[in-house]
This record gives C-alpha cells, structure tokens and sequence, in this order.
C-alpha cells in the first residue's frame, strides 16, 4: 500500500503467536490488537515486554487468550470509529477486553458503546494496563521459568524496531488534541535512548526509526542537559545512534532553524538523509489559522540549503487539504509551493473536525465535494513528482534492506523508504539467498509511481 491509502491512524499489529512448547500448561494468556501510529505500537510492545516478564504467554488469536488488550487511536473521527470496530470483534470474538491508548482518556465514550469492556485506561499509563490485566487474569508466574526476555516483546520485523524518544508536545495547532491526550513534551534521558538503542542493534536490528511527536524538541524540557556522557539534543543523540552501526531514520522532525546542523551527519553516513516534516499546509494565512509559524518562503530556503549539503536528502511530508476557509487561491498556493519543493514522499488528509479541537469552530468550513476534489487534484501532483523522482533513479546502484522473501521475490527498501509508509524495491530475480535484514547493493531497472524493482 502507497499513500494516500495507507494512512497510520489505521495501521494494526497483531501478536505473532508463541512458537510450540513454548506455553506452559496452566499458563495466563493475553491477546492484543495495536492500532494507530507507531508511537502506540511502542506502546503495545512495552505493555507486552511487562507481561511477558510476568508470566503471561500471549496469544496471537482471540480464541486463545484468557483476555484482549485492545490499544486504541483516537486521533480523528473515523481512527475513534475504527478503534470502536475493534474493541467489538474482540468483545465478539473473545468477551474479555482492556482498552487503553489515546481513546482511553476518553473512557465515557468507550462505555457508552460497549458497556461490557472490562476496563479503560489512558495512553501510556502502563501500571493502569497491568493492574487491569491482574484483575481480570490473575498472573501465574513460575519464577525458574518466567524472565524478562532480553530484548522485549517486538511487534515489527527483527531487523528494524521503532525508538521513541519522547512523550507528548507543547505545540498548539488548533486541528490537533494530542497534547490534551499525552501532554507536554517529556523527553527521555539521552543516555537511555542510547542503551536501548545499543541493545536493539545487539539483538540483529540493523535499521532504528526515531519517533516522537516533536522529534525536533528533544531534550527542550531537559534544557538539554548532559548526563552520563550523553547530551539531550537531537543533533547529539542522532550522532550518538549513527555511532551504533544500524540505519537511522528521523521521523516527526519539526523544521526548527537547528534542524540544519543535522544535514552534515547525513551527508556523513552517520544518519540516512532521509527527514520526515509535517509542513501541514504552504500559504501563511492556512498555517496561522492552524497555529503554525507560517514561514512556507523560508522553509523552501531551508529545503534549498539542505539539498545543497546533501543532494541525496529524501523529504517525505503530510498535509491537509480542505482545512475550515481554506479558499480556491489558498489551495492553489500549496499546489505551487509543491511544484517549488519537489518532496519525494507526500501523503495528505482531508480535514475532519476532531472532537476537542479548537479548529472545529473555526467559519467557513469546506465541503466534502470540495476537499475530495482538492485531495484528488493534490495526489495526482504528488504521485507525479514521485514518479519522476523515481524514474530519474533507473540504471542507478543503492543500497537496500531486506523486508521479506517469498517465492516470487524480495521485498525491499531503500534509504528513502520507510517501513509502512513509502514504496518499496523489489528484486524478482536471484533473490534466493537473500533474507530479511540482509543490507545489499542493486541496480534499479525500473521505476513506478511509488515503487522501485532491480536486480543484485
């Protein structure tokens, strides 16, 4: 899947069963549904590390669980209506579930839905979850057998693992509750980040994906302290992780003045030259009534200078369209600066009023009619700047990583593709001995609007 289909509001992780033998008889057993963006994943993958240490097997089906967790988005509308689908297959399916996640700080409009959930917590309230699990799945723990497994319970691919560096964000864009959700920024230690980091990269992972909600803030509620020989400043801990040997890739990546000083640490090698930015939107009077600095001139001066230190640079961004009184000129404003900015990777939302955003009372809201129109118009100009980009990239050589291999290929990435969420490479010739997180060489062959197929 290639945006604008894919949208990580809606992305789902289930467990990957225990292997045979592994589950004791008598064993507690718990399920879990994750939806929602990678942060929450995190999540799901620490609240499973816990119960895993405790005792608890998990389960990758309903039927055999004692209970389900289901950990919920509730960043838009239609991610809450998701969310509701879910905790009701697992009601239906199982009858005993948790729910927890960004939902959760709204737990009268889980109940009011499905009153037979058997509690609700908040997001990233990780003692809640398992005193929740306790109640309903008295633990068993066998102390000669149950231990903390030394890289934790993983939800993605043993060769790439999301590292999350800090909680919440002291932005206050008006289409946005995430701060009312997980509050203010809070940033972890610099020389914890590393140590998980460290250990990851000894477990096999050969690719780190940086995540946060503000990764540009990092460190900006620490007054960047140093502890421990570590810095708490982005540009510090990403020469820190870049020191470790495996891929590093930022995501969330606010365009702060400070963000150039990580350009040289791409062009170096230590960092992919790959940033993700939330632009949002280009014309000044859109980005003011958001509550975001309005500076889109700037911000192609900005692309400009990066791309003259490292040409190869990949810029993926998000934006919506159909924002309350965004006019024709407006829209036509992001179009142009599109066409300036040349990004590699675009997706786009339509607006939807979110319940608790100030943007909801905003005037002069646009029809639906008007911002599918204005969606439509805005990926087919993207998916062209993709496809040429692409297309300017066949009979090159690049580095890949290996995703999965089956019989009829490999599925790959390159350094401008992350996982889930850009294209793909694919190698459908001679691919026999590859696995996954083999990192190798390829000559591209032939280019799509968002993929890339070469051979070895």
């Amino acid at each position: 899947m290639n945006p604008p289909d894919l949208r990580p509001d809606l992305a789902r992780a289930r467990i990957p069963a225990e292997q045979p033998g592994e589950r004791r008889e008598g064993q507690p057993t718990i399920g879990m549904v994750s939806l929602g963006c990678p942060k929450a994943l995190v999540d799901s993958e620490r609240i499973l590390t816990r119960l895993r240490a405790e005792g608890y097997a998990i389960s990758a089906d309903y039927k055999g669980a004692d209970a389900v967790i289901v950990n919920t988005c509730g960043f838009l509308d239609s991610a809450k209506a998701e969310s509701l689908d879910a905790i009701g297959e697992a009601l239906r399916e199982n009858g005993k579930v948790l729910v927890t996640g960004c939902l959760g700080a709204e737990p009268e409009y889980i109940t009011g839905a499905h009153p037979k959930v058997l509690a609700v917590t908040g997001p990233h309230q990780y003692e809640a979850v398992l005193d929740a699990v306790h109640a309903a799945v008295p633990p068993q723990p066998d102390p000669f057998i149950d231990l903390l497994p030394a890289s934790g319970v993983s939800l993605t691919p043993r060769h790439y693992s999301y590292l999350k560096i800090s909680e919440g964000c002291n932005h206050k864009c008006k289409f946005c509750i995430i701060p009312d959700m997980r509050g203010k920024l809070v940033s972890r230690p610099a020389h914890a980040v590393v140590r998980e980091a460290e250990k990851l990269v000894q477990a096999g992972v050969r690719e780190l994906l940086v995540i946060s909600q503000d990764t540009s803030a990092y460190g900006l509620d620490r007054k960047f302290e140093t502890e421990r020989g570590h810095r708490a400043h982005i540009t510090d801990l990403a020469r820190d992780l870049g020191s470790l040997g495996a891929w590093v890739r930022l995501h969330y990546v606010y365009p702060y003045p400070h963000v150039r000083d990580l350009i040289p640490l791409m062009a170096e090698g230590l960092v992919l030259p790959y940033l993700d930015i939330p632009f949002q939107h280009a014309h000044p009077d859109v980005l003011r009534r958001m509550a975001r600095p309005a500076a889109a001139a700037k911000t192609l001066d900005e692309i400009a200078a990066w791309r003259a230190i490292c040409p190869e640079i990949t810029l993926r961004s998000t934006f919506i369209v159909g924002y309350p009184g965004e006019t024709e000129a407006e829209f036509q404003t992001l179009l142009d600066w599109l066409d300036e900015a040349q990004l590699d990777r675009v997706g786009a939302f339509q607006y939807e009023n979110v319940k608790g955003a100030r943007a909801n009372d905003l005037p002069d809201h646009v029809p639906a009619e008007v911002k599918q129109e204005r969606f439509d118009r805005f990926m087919e100009k993207a998916q062209a700047i993709s496809e040429a980009k692409l297309a300017a990239k066949v009979g090159t050589r690049i580095e890949v990583i290996v995703d999965s291999v089956d019989d009829e290929g490999a599925t790959c990435r390159t350094k401008a593709d992350a996982p889930e969420i850009d294209g793909n490479l694919f190698i459908d010739e001679g691919f026999e001995a590859l696995k996954p997180g083999d990192i190798v060489t390829v000559t591209v062959d032939e280019a799509g609007e968002y993929d890339l197929w070469g051979r070895l």
